[in-house]
């Protein structure tokens, strides 16, 4: 056997042994794009969505923008003394900066979630914290509950109409 011979069959040796090791990490029941995902996001996780999941099929577009607008807007319209800081109507998050209610002295801001269209209780998160940390869970309940009582409200004058 000559040397290149001997060099050829070490690196055809050495390129099935890569490709049988890239191989092994799918194994039976593991999801290739999972695995693409672990090594490229590690122990973050995947991003939820990105730009092309816009093009996707008719499913993936069912669910962009599915929030529940009474909320929404009661929502703005409730703290409106905060300055509006990020708004995304397609993933349903408000986030606002420090801003002082009318006849108060403490900021506060908040991030606001609209999780589903039903105008319901489970379809609103608030989190809400002043400069000095999270507020009460009485004070969060409070203003969560004035926004889903001015949310009624509004499908109640949309409906009139």
């Amino acid at each position: 056997m000559t040397a290149n011979s001997r060099k050829a069959a070490i690196l055809l040796a050495a390129a099935m042994l890569a490709l049988t090791a890239c191989g092994a990490q799918f194994g039976p029941g593991r999801d290739p794009q999972e695995v693409l995902d672990q090594e490229r996001y590690g122990d973050r996780g995947a991003p939820r969505s990105t730009l092309w999941d816009f093009f996707r099929g008719p499913q993936d577009r069912a669910r962009i923008g599915k929030v529940n607008k009474y909320i929404w807007n009661a929502a703005l319209e409730v703290l409106d003394f905060l300055p509006v800081s990020s708004v995304d109507p397609f993933t349903g998050v408000i986030t606002t900066g420090y801003g002082t209610p009318p006849g108060g002295g403490r900021a506060y801001r908040a991030t606001i979630y609209v999780t589903d269209p039903a105008l319901d209780a489970r379809s609103l998160n608030l989190a809400l914290q002043t400069r000095a940390g999270p507020v009460s869970v009485e004070t969060a309940r409070a203003i969560e509950d004035a926004i889903l009582t001015r949310a009624r409200q509004l499908r109640a004058l949309d409906t009139r109409l």
